[in-house]
């Protein structure tokens, strides 16, 4: 697929991380910001730009530690206070004035639940749509649950990998061969049908290496200590019914104590649906989107007459 994307200036977040941003699609569409996963970049959300471009201005940016972002060195950089930073300062530059829509995969999701659920970005956010990626802390919340230990233990177990990036060292030099490369690839197309012929996200060794410090930062402190915090923003949460990392009920069930207008939509698919059945997806966010668009600004002096 052709790149979609035209990057943008880049914009610097609260700590003076340097951030790429790239942008697609319609300029008077509604705004839709999209926050890639680990570990991917910006690239992952190619398809699902051309296929909203026509009615949608569509907004990426490479995370910090990806793709041409800047790579701030150790786990403090990617707390998530910084990572909402971020996106603060990405939709402050993109669409100071007007709420956006924010749609995000896998750890661009997991992140995303910060600001999503801050009431300082109450006013900023007019919808989420949540792929892969449960809040931490609701995660955390969901996993003590009695009543469904076995489907607790199934999603302990498909995420060993968080446990294994605690090490040293060590995971940075894993990732970085060609094997393990190869191994997220045959993960990208499982399922598709033009596996044989697709083109894979194209995934530089910092994208593979960097995003490891998001799981030292965040992972076991909001796991073992959750502090979940309710939402009004409208969330739709997109369920990959095949997803080998995060299992259908932890996405599905844990944000239901706390979201209050909460929609929860099964589609087929593996882990990556984003770039596999990137139709499917922009179908669900066109709808999604359309149903919660902000009322417009009143001018001044347009409002309600005073009464006298």
């Amino acid at each position: 697929m052709a790149p979609t994307f035209v990057k943008r200036a880049s914009v610097r977040s609260a700590d003076g991380t340097r951030l790429s941003v790239f942008e697609a699609g319609n300029p008077d569409g509604p705004v839709v910001v999209a926050v890639h996963g680990y570990p991917d970049n910006h690239a992952v959300w190619d398809g699902i730009a051309a296929e909203l471009g026509d009615t949608h201005r569509v907004i990426a940016y490479d995370v910090r530690g990806a793709g041409t972002s800047d790579q701030p060195a150790g786990r403090a950089a990617y707390r998530m206070e910084r990572l909402a930073e971020d996106f603060r300062a990405v939709i402050d530059d993109v669409s100071p004035d007007t709420p956006v829509h924010l749609l995000a995969h896998d750890w661009g999701s997991i992140q995303s639940w910060g600001p999503v659920t801050d009431p300082a970005f109450t006013d900023r956010i007019a919808s989420f749509t949540s792929i892969s990626g449960p809040s931490m802390d609701y995660a955390g919340v969901w996993l003590r649950d009695r009543g469904h230990v076995g489907a607790s233990v199934r999603q302990l177990l498909k995420s060993y990998y968080m446990a294994a990036f605690q090490i040293p060292r060590l995971p940075e030099r894993i990732v970085a061969t060609d094997f393990v490369a190869r191994g997220i690839t045959r993960v990208e197309m499982l399922g598709r049908a033009d596996a044989k012929t697709a083109e894979p996200v194209d995934r530089g060794i910092a994208d593979r290496t960097n995003g490891i410090n998001l799981y030292r930062a965040n992972v076991f402190g909001r796991l073992l200590r959750p502090h979940p915090e309710p939402t009004l923003v409208p969330t739709l949460v997109l369920v990959p019914v095949d997803d080998p990392f995060a299992t259908p009920r932890v996405s599905a069930e844990a944000p239901v104590p706390f979201v209050e207008a909460l929609t929860v939509t099964e589609i087929p698919g593996s882990h990556w649906v984003v770039t596999a059945r990137p139709d499917l997806v922009a179908m669900h966010v066109r709808e999604y989107v359309a149903a919660h668009q902000p009322a417009p600004a009143v001018p001044a002096g347009r409002g309600k007459r005073a009464r006298r």
